[in-house]
């Protein structure tokens, strides 16, 4: 039998000892015998984050695979997602922007589903630095945005502007291994400075929603038995 690093997580999110109650059962315990038959009701949210070493390695692409890269994880626990998620970046060594520039880079799959989430940080307002295609369909909408070249399409391009200390927080999804290629510089631009990034639609949104509330309200700490009390 294995337990995986995510068990300790999710004990730690409902309040009981999975690997206890594991232990029992296979000596030869019950669930009902347990006392745990039901799915505990939380109504707080748990982020679980990976600490990625990049930068221990020179040369490697940040882009995430099936491969297990991470060498620790963290947690973010609060009321809401945007706050949980704040919390987890905090702790992961990623701390979300609430200001400054945003540079965008999409795959053409995730542009407009990635809209809104653009919008929000125009409404908040961020600086937007977005490639050509991403450009277009932002002026078309509406959104504010300056136009900036890939690394390597000519100047500025978003490294230059990392390397400056523009941008505050990278929003890349790329799209097959030429994207990759051109956008790797960028991700390790930001790596090598301390921008946060991220590389999917799910994390962009839930960054922004970060973004979002730590605008709103102060972070708190709260204890684990605290939560597990109420």
């Amino acid at each position: 039998p294995r337990a995986s690093r995510t068990i300790p997580y999710v004990s730690k999110t409902i309040g009981v000892s999975l690997a206890k109650l594991a232990a029992k059962i296979m000596v030869g315990k019950t669930l009902q015998e347990l006392g745990f038959t039901e799915e505990r009701k939380i109504r707080h949210v748990s982020i679980k984050e990976s600490v990625l070493p990049f930068i221990k390695f020179p040369g490697v692409d940040t882009i995430l695979g099936p491969e297990m890269k991470s060498t620790g994880e963290v947690i973010g626990l609060d009321r809401s997602l945007g706050i949980s998620y704040a919390k987890a970046q905090i702790s992961a060594g990623n701390s979300l922007p609430v200001e400054g520039g945003v540079a965008i880079s999409l795959a053409d799959k995730d542009k407009k589903h990635l809209l809104p989430t653009v919008r929000k940080l125009d409404e908040l307002g961020f600086n937007i630095y977005a490639t050509s295609g991403t450009f277009a369909l932002l002026k078309e909408n509406g959104i504010h945005a300056e136009r900036v070249f890939k690394s390597g399409e000519g100047s500025p391009d978003i490294v230059d502007l990392i390397n400056s200390n523009k941008i505050n927080l990278l929003i890349n999804t790329p799209a097959g291994k030429k994207s990759q290629f051109d956008a790797a510089a960028m991700r390790r631009a930001a790596l090598q400075h301390g921008v946060p990034y991220v590389t999917t639609t799910s994390a962009a949104i839930a960054a922004v929603e970060g973004i979002l509330a730590l605008k709103k309200e102060e972070i708190t700490v709260t204890s684990l038995q605290e939560y597990y009390a109420k």
